[in-house]
């Protein structure tokens, strides 16, 4: 997994009145758990900017005050109305310790069913896995080449022997999604590929076999004087 380096500073004071200074300042308060001890620290704002605005996942390298550690965002809290960071809860990545991390997917390759018509859809974006830190991936890569309209790779079909998925089973995490070109595309039930063209043939040859459609009357012979 790749690494981001994060540096942040001990809280004095923790509530709600210091919180709301510190982001004022331009901080985000934080916290850090899952190791020896719980840290209270904050991070400049900007710092955030390529770990939470991003589909990549990343560990964490911070340093608090020269206190060393590493570890995974847990969680963040936004603004509703400026969606600004509030908090951000990091868990500490220990060694041997299994750790539930949002990884991202990535396809790789063209779907058969996308090149008749269809259109790849990826349902889950990211993954809940658990897994220790050591054996967590940038992302989970999806092989789709052989997928035809209305196919799917499920969640159960994933073959990652260090990682445990945490999501359902049975979800689609994407899709071959049948368009309406696909479907005009495909020839209609019972039909194959040599009738439609005989069919098609036979056409004319009832139409010149037909007699014309308005016949001239026979003129009657002129009466004798």
């Amino acid at each position: 997994m790749k690494t981001l380096s994060i540096s942040g500073t001990t809280r004095e004071n923790v509530g709600t009145k210091d919180a709301i200074k510190m982001r004022k300042a331009g901080n985000v308060p934080c916290i850090l758990y899952g190791g020896s001890e719980q840290l209270n620290f904050m991070v400049e704002e900007k710092q955030f900017s390529k770990l939470l605005y991003t589909p990549d996942a990343y560990l964490v390298s911070l340093d608090i005050n020269g206190k060393q550690a590493k570890a995974i965002v847990q969680d963040a809290q936004y603004d509703r109305v400026t969606d600004k960071i509030l908090h951000v809860d990091f868990m500490e990545a220990v060694p041997g310790k299994y750790l539930t991390v949002k990884i991202p997917v990535v396809t790789h390759g063209s779907p058969v069913g996308v090149k008749k018509g269809g259109k790849l859809q990826t349902k889950i974006r990211r993954l809940t896995v658990k897994g220790l830190v050591d054996d967590l991936p940038d992302h989970i890569t999806l092989e789709v080449t052989n997928l035809e309209l209305g196919q799917s790779v499920l969640i159960k079909e994933l073959n990652y022997d260090k990682l445990k998925f945490l999501d359902p089973q049975n979800a689609a995490v994407v899709t071959v999604r049948t368009t309406r070109e696909a479907e005009a595309a495909a020839p209609a039930p019972g039909a194959s590929a040599a009738a439609t063209p005989a069919a098609g043939a036979a056409a004319p040859a009832a139409a010149a076999a037909a007699p014309p459609a308005a016949a001239k009357k026979e003129e009657k012979p002129a009466a004798k004087k």
